[in-house]
């Protein structure tokens, strides 16, 4: 299986979707979320599915209402406007890595075994995750492990890596992880170096930076009382989209008019993390967050 879709009867319920309705799925991968959608929708219906990865061209949907673009979604409002569609009426988006990204251990994401540091969704970019771990001064390093990871020590995890690159180019898995064994506790390596690998695929991708373009636009694209449904899967990018659904921004408070009433965008329909059976049946799935928002 290509990728497991994470709460996909959950995510697709609550899109509440309408049966002529236009609808978008900002991260297509095994196409498991656009099928579902496609089966609520009659013949007037449409989705418009974006991925930058080409290995998700193999899922391409056959069918007249469905379109696939292979393009990062953060040119949503674009990609409208060439279509000649004013709004939609919702959009879901499942982010992070899918588990045929991860399987693939050539392409870099996975901390297990040795492979080229490669972590690109889209693999014609420049910039990769060895790029990253060799160019990157001690500072910029420190402050990517502490922002994308949650890294308390990023300072000595980024003064013991580039320590070891002056000594030889970090290339592969082996090398980045070898590089890290003064802090490798045991018990706990997989999940230091989960976290590890998060930040730097983080960085390599921009997904910080691509999130915020996206939830941006999502009041511009959604008729009213349309809605967004997004799966997070850490707890960076869970932050903003639970700020920018809460408060309409990134900020920890709500923007204010001028007499000091709050700017509602959304109204918060759902938070839903998966049940032990899925959890069980999916170990990835387990960090998952699906929260759901009506625009006003």
């Amino acid at each position: 299986m290509y990728h497991n879709p994470v709460l996909l009867e959950e995510s697709i319920d609550s899109l509440k979707i309408k049966k002529n309705g236009v609808y978008v799925d900002l991260t297509f991968g095994g196409g498991g979320h656009s099928k579902e959608i496609l089966k609520r929708l009659n013949k007037e219906g449409k989705i418009i599915a974006f991925d930058t990865d080409e290995d998700a061209l193999q899922n391409q949907i056959n069918d007249s209402r469905f379109i696939f673009l292979r393009q990062n979604f953060i040119y949503l409002m674009q990609n409208l406007s060439f279509f000649k569609i004013k709004k939609i009426d919702g959009l879901i988006a499942d982010l992070g890595v899918s588990s045929h990204q991860f399987d693939i251990k050539e392409r870099g994401f996975s901390y297990e075994g040795d492979n080229e540091l490669d972590m690109r969704m889209d693999v014609n970019q420049n910039i990769n995750a060895i790029k990253i771990v060799n160019t990157y001064s001690e500072q910029k390093l420190a402050d990517l492990f502490f922002y994308n990871g949650d890294l308390t020590n990023s300072r000595r995890i980024s003064k013991l890596i580039c320590d070891y690159r002056k000594n030889i180019e970090i290339k592969n898995s082996n090398q980045l992880n070898d590089s890290l064994k003064p802090i490798l506790n045991k018990g706990y390596e997989n999940k230091f170096l989960a976290r590890i690998y998060q930040s730097l695929r983080i960085e390599v991708n921009d997904e910080i930076g691509c999130l915020k373009k996206l939830l941006n636009q999502i009041p511009k694209v959604l008729k009213p009382n349309g809605i967004a449904s997004i799966i997070t899967y850490h707890s960076i990018e869970d932050r903003l989209v639970k700020r920018f659904f809460k408060n309409g921004n990134f900020n920890k408070e709500p923007e204010k008019d001028e007499f000091g009433n709050i700017k509602t965008i959304f109204k918060i329909k759902k938070f839903i993390k998966p049940n032990d059976l899925e959890i069980k049946e999916n170990p990835r799935s387990r960090s998952a967050k699906l929260r759901v928002a009506k625009l006003i």
